[in-house]
């Protein structure tokens, strides 16, 4: 399968370009700059720019673009970079994808999306059928998800990744965590009551990979493991795997002083379940916590495990 791939040079674009490629696929990726090699070929998703003949020439298409959420302070200038990055690389693709004649559209679009979906969810579980829920994530991900509609409306597949935090030492939840942890220093956020939607990293490319071959999924799809935890039990099993203790609690105030508007996110509770992965029968690597955090950190995972 050829595949054309926005985001390809974060942390899950690069795992998945490798992933794809082990598996026989062609993966083209685009990029902002200047093309330098020959699997790069060049949009400006800021300016609607995109050669139709990328997108004809590709089967599939997977955007994962958008801005690092908890990567800078959320001043309002982040906050709009956030939300414009999502739209216009999702706007571009998918209005592109619409303007080719019904022949030439690819046969699937992956767009990328993220539990934010729901707000803060307390402890009551949620699927995909579940409502949008409140707050600034939640917002963003309404009009990232909307403007991928025109690729949906001309006829093709397309699959709502709503991602989870992906379990990984080189990134995403876990790589700020490390350096603390491995001092003793863990400790969960606030009160610890709040769960957490985590996914083993090699189950996130599976079930990414999964979608493309499923002509019978679409919509949105929660890319999060079948056994949420609580942030309390989070921190306890991740300092068992690191043999290290984790027995300290920064409290919610101290978040904010730290973290700004962000923090509200980070102590929020998101017991997201994968509703369609699970009907679809979808082969979970590592369906618990430990072995997830365990294959993360570069352990071996026990075969009972």
């Amino acid at each position: 399968m050829r595949i054309l791939l926005a985001g390809g040079s974060g942390f899950l674009g690069t795992r998945l370009t490798e992933r794809l490629r082990a598996s026989g696929h062609d993966v083209v990726r685009l990029v902002r700059r200047p093309a330098s090699a020959a699997d790069e070929a060049t949009w400006q998703p800021s300016a609607g720019q995109l050669d139709p003949a990328l997108l004809v020439a590709a089967d599939a298409v997977i955007n994962l673009a958008g801005a690092g959420v908890g990567d800078k302070r959320w001043t309002a200038g982040y906050k709009s970079l956030i939300r414009s990055s999502r739209v216009d690389s999702a706007g571009t693709i998918a209005h592109g994808i619409r303007k080719l004649p019904a022949g030439d559209r690819p046969q699937v679009l992956l767009q990328s999306s993220a539990v934010g979906w729901y707000g803060d969810t307390g402890d009551r579980e949620v699927t995909e059928e579940a409502p949008a829920g409140t707050g600034f994530l939640s917002d963003v991900c309404r009009v990232w998800e909307a403007a991928a509609r025109p690729a949906e409306d001309a006829g093709v597949r397309v699959a709502l990744l709503r991602t989870g935090l992906p379990l990984d030492a080189e990134g995403g939840l876990l790589k700020p965590q490390m350096p603390l942890f491995r001092l003793g220093g863990g400790a969960k956020l606030g009160g610890g009551g709040q769960w957490v939607p985590w996914i083993a990293l090699s189950d996130w490319l599976g079930a990414t990979e999964f979608l493309l071959a499923r002509d019978d999924l679409s919509g949105p799809v929660n890319l999060v493991g079948p056994e949420p935890v609580t942030n309390a039990t989070f921190t306890k099993v991740l300092g068992k795997v690191l043999r290290r203790p984790a027995l300290l609690q920064v409290p919610g105030f101290a978040l904010h002083v730290a973290l700004g508007e962000f923090a509200g996110e980070a102590l929020r509770s998101q017991r997201v379940l994968p509703g369609v992965l699970t009907r679809a029968g979808f082969p979970f690597r590592h369906p618990t916590l430990e072995p997830a955090l365990r294959e993360a950190v570069g352990q071996e995972v026990p075969a009972a495990a």
